[in-house]
């Protein structure tokens, strides 16, 4: 069993643009987990990984002004880490009482119409979260089958799994993190879904797709307002597009940039002043 270097961030003013940001700086230098709160996020690296150097230059350059860092690190003994997920962070959870999410090791799992695997990398989305539920909530609400779909910033791959589930075709899910991207395809193979193009890449990997009747982007507010143009070229006329990630408070300036792309509102939906936004392209 691995020994790991559990890293605590303070961060001061702490927002998810933050702790998003320096999650994937984090990756680079070889960081494969994050538990982000109110206060900032706590990060970890197996022991013959951890580069203090490193570290502390991340830290020092952190690209966006106005945010200070408070750093503490300690030695967390090997243990085994499926057993830790299972006992203090991912339990099964069950959407509309028809999909059931839960990991391989789990083994006291409710029958559902839809049974999706993950096993998470530690800290990557396991549908606990609400935009997350948010989303599986509407596409179990939505006709799938035979539809294109694209699942943007898919994580652990959970949506883009419960859309091919649901008969979609073609996919594309795209993930930014090279470590998440590797978790998604482990999750697309545990659920026999080897239809599912997992890309790892950014809004620019939309270039050249087969264009969307579903689109799916469960990021962060500052990400889907910059890309939404990208996003609306990526979808055909008619499609519906899901944006998370956000805040209730969040909704009218995403749809004021929606305005610019022919987005149309359809509805929101939240959950813990979290909001999932749907949208249109117009005809």
């Amino acid at each position: 069993m691995n020994d790991y270097i559990e890293t605590r961030i303070n961060i001061s003013p702490c927002d998810e643009t933050a702790t998003d940001i320096l999650a994937s700086l984090l990756c680079d230098i070889g960081y494969e987990s994050f538990v982000p709160d109110a206060e900032g996020t706590t990060a970890y690296i197996k022991k013959e990984l951890f580069d203090k150097g490193k570290l502390d230059l991340t830290i020092d350059t952190f690209p966006l002004p106005g945010y200070k860092f408070e750093v503490s690190t300690k030695k967390i003994e090997g243990k085994d880490w499926n057993a830790e997920w299972e006992r203090n962070y991912f339990k099964p959870i069950v959407v509309d009482d028809r999909c059931v999410i839960h990991s391989s090791f789990h083994t006291d799992i409710p029958k559902c119409e839809y049974d999706i695997v993950i096993d998470p990398k530690m800290a990557f989305g396991t549908g606990h979260h609400a935009t997350t539920s948010l989303i599986i909530y509407r596409l179990l609400h939505t006709d799938l089958n035979g539809r294109s779909v694209i699942d943007m910033g898919t994580g652990t791959g959970i949506l883009a799994i419960l859309a091919a589930m649901k008969g979609a075709s073609p996919i594309n899910a795209i993930e930014i993190d090279p470590f998440a991207q590797t978790n998604a395809v482990e999750n697309v193979r545990l659920n026999n879904h080897p239809e599912i193009n997992v890309i790892l890449g950014d809004a620019d990997s939309l270039e050249g797709l087969p264009k969307a009747d579903i689109f799916i982007a469960n990021i962060n507010r500052n990400i889907i307002l910059n890309d939404m143009g990208k996003y609306a070229e990526a979808m055909k006329p008619g499609a519906s597009i899901l944006l998370s990630g956000f805040y209730e408070d969040d909704v009218n300036m995403l749809l004021e940039q929606a305005q610019t792309y022919k987005l149309e509102f359809l509805r929101v939906s939240s959950r813990d002043r979290w909001a999932c936004l749907e949208l249109r392209k117009s005809e």
